[in-house]
């Protein structure tokens, strides 16, 4: 099975994998994991921050569509779908790392991290990524990266796409206003809006 590129799916063989998988072969899971795990990988190290996070959750995300398979029905894309159980398992782990970050000694530690990584050299894209909430962070990543339209970003997020333009606008506006106080051109890719 060949690695798809960022918004690419080739409908009918993953489809027809699925289907395997639907009818209990492990081995057409595996298939799916070699297509996808890049793709999931990126998008939840950009919403986690953090390389380890993103390890655990691409395992655990993988490991909830395995059990929920059978409730995947073909109404929408497979990776449409597959993005979708990403996003709520990585708002899930966010919302718990907030929880946990009300105690003081991570709060210390936090603390320590940024200044390590205001030390090391950032990619501008990606520093401007991580200053966005993780839900601006997840439109923009669907859009500008993976390419999705707003009408397949609408069924991941469980969103209007409308809705959605109009906070991909904020997003686009608040990433240029960003990068004019810094000082610079912004990554084109990044704010321009389709």
């Amino acid at each position: 099975m060949k690695y798809l590129n960022p918004g690419e799916e080739s409908t009918q063989p993953i489809e027809s994998v699925v289907e395997s998988v639907k009818q209990g072969d492990k081995q057409a899971f595996a298939d799916i994991i070699r297509t996808f795990e890049r793709q999931i990988y990126t998008y939840c190290y950009y919403i986690l921050k953090n390389r380890e996070e993103a390890e655990d959750a691409l395992q655990e995300i993988f490991i909830k569509v395995y059990q929920s398979i059978h409730k995947y029905e073909h109404q929408v894309s497979f990776s449409s779908w597959l993005y979708k159980v990403a996003y709520y398992h990585c708002m899930d782990m966010t919302r718990k790392k907030s929880r946990q970050k009300k105690t003081l000694s991570l709060q210390k530690e936090i603390r320590q991290l940024e200044n390590q990584h205001q030390k090391d050299s950032v990619p501008e894209v990606e520093e401007l990524l991580m200053s966005l909430k993780p839900e601006e962070r997840h439109l923009v990543l669907l859009r500008a990266v993976e390419q999705y339209s707003f009408e397949e970003i609408g069924q991941i997020m469980d969103c209007k796409p409308a809705t959605l333009r109009k906070k991909f606008e904020r997003v686009r506006k608040k990433l240029i206003l960003q990068k004019k106080i810094k000082g610079g051109i912004t990554h084109e890719r990044m704010v321009r809006s389709n």
